[in-house]
């Protein structure tokens, strides 16, 4: 068996936050752990968090089969971790 450990923290399920991307609110439910790493991501770039997942949702909209917007953040947040 494989020996697997609970992230710190333990395993935590979505939390519902209510933001308005372009003059609309939508509500999100990411897992803490992804808040978290959204709010960095936006940091680093000197964006509001509201920008910054505007800018994902317009690049989700745009793909052939979108995903639902925590999805698409989740995956998002995935690929700038890895470079």
């Amino acid at each position: 068996m494989i020996a697997v450990v609970a992230p710190g923290g333990g395993f935590v399920g979505p939390v519902k936050r209510s933001i308005t991307i372009a003059g609309h609110a939508t509500s999100i439910s990411l897992e803490p752990q992804f808040w978290a790493a959204l709010e960095g991501e936006a940091a680093a770039r000197s964006l509001p968090l509201s920008a910054l997942v505007a800018a994902i949702d317009a690049v989700r909209i745009a793909a052939d089969d979108p995903p639902n917007l925590a999805s698409a953040i989740r995956v998002w947040l995935f690929a700038a971790a890895r470079g």
